[in-house]
């Protein structure tokens, strides 16, 4: 086990199988035919279980949003320039980006980190510095991280999402930016589930078939520099993947050994949701999928979570975007089930 990280072995908190039993109960007593609000009633019920009341609710809602660059995007893997992540960080701090408007709209929390763009952006309001270096090492030649850089990403994950369970969120929501992070999370998604990078490549920010084909390529190298039967799930952590991407498994592990459940964005919010499981099988019982990603991998990664996304809106943007799209749903779901009446209540025959 790295240093520092031995905290991840910790268990997670149980489902309040009791809980989950009376929002059922509920479900069943009110007045509509039984089962027929399908999987909003699915959801009162889970996020009964989780949160340990039958009356359950997603609010408060805290977004954790981390921020990295990758050297990977020497590579020639992103339609977008490097530069352009320290751009759009300072676009979320500033309001402008899809995320920013979300969690306006949502009336959520948020909390941005910078935990390694190329260039240190220096102190912009609404920022947090976590920096662990300048960007991660080129994963076609070299490991992402080292030891010391996981922990400290998964560290960082690990204190932010436990500055929000501290706060009082109910649910919490990851997101990341970072140029060419498709690049790493599909590399870490074929190396957790033994798959070539053809089976789950796509276009990330906006490629053609060309530039498919040639971040297949350099995903194809970097699995054959650092994937072998021996090597743990955190270890492929270290090597495929990147600060924001460990940063988001640190905070889904903690989140469920808190007892928070965790609405899990698109598709590289997955992959690291993935090497979390990997990590802890326990963490899956805490996690929520919000939508099904554009990006072809995002089913792959599904199938072995044994998820099925709430939402299927083409979406593959990132930023939790997706996910933040999705509180809504949770949001009415928890209300129909508080404040419907039953039968006995509005005086309805059952029969």
């Amino acid at each position: 086990m790295i240093e520092g990280l031995r905290w991840i072995s910790r268990p997670c908190l149980p489902i309040d199988a009791m809980a989950a039993d009376a929002a059922r109960r509920r479900q069943d007593q009110l007045t509509k035919p039984r089962g027929s609000l399908g999987r909003l009633e699915e959801i009162a019920i889970r996020l009964a279980g989780l949160q340990g009341t039958p009356t359950p609710s997603p609010d408060p809602v805290q977004i954790l949003l981390f921020a990295a660059d990758h050297g990977v995007a020497a590579e020639g893997v992103s339609a977008f320039a490097q530069a352009v992540t320290n751009q759009m960080v300072r676009n979320i701090a500033g309001g402008g980006a899809a995320i920013s408007v979300l969690a306006r709209a949502l009336d959520a929390r948020m909390e941005i980190m910078d935990l390694g763009t190329v260039e240190d952006p220096g102190p912009i309001p609404n920022l947090r510095s976590e920096r662990i270096g300048s960007g991660t090492g080129n994963i076609a030649r070299e490991p992402a991280m080292t030891d010391e850089q996981l922990a400290a990403a998964m560290n960082a994950g690990r204190a932010a999402a436990e500055r929000a369970v501290d706060s009082g969120a109910r649910l919490l929501i990851c997101g990341e930016m970072g140029i060419a992070n498709t690049t790493p999370a599909t590399a870490l998604a074929c190396a957790l589930l033994d798959l070539p990078a053809g089976a789950l490549v796509g276009p990330g920010t906006g490629l053609d078939q060309t530039g498919i084909e040639r971040k297949a390529e350099v995903i194809t190298k970097a699995l054959a520099l650092h994937v072998t039967s021996e090597r743990t799930p955190l270890e492929l952590l270290a090597r495929l993947s990147g600060f924001e991407l460990a940063a988001m498994v640190g905070a889904f592990i903690t989140a469920a050994q808190r007892g928070v459940p965790v609405l899990v964005d698109g598709f590289i919010a997955s992959a690291s949701a993935l090497a979390a499981v990997r990590l802890q099988p326990e963490v899956r019982d805490w996690l929520l999928f919000s939508h099904g990603s554009a990006e072809p991998g995002h089913r792959r990664i599904m199938a072995a979570l044994d998820a099925d996304p709430l939402l299927d809106l083409g979406l593959r943007l990132g930023e939790a975007s997706g996910a933040a799209v999705a509180v809504p749903l949770l949001r009415l779901a928890c209300t129909l089930h508080q404040q419907m009446a039953t039968f006995g209540e509005a005086g309805v025959s059952e029969g």
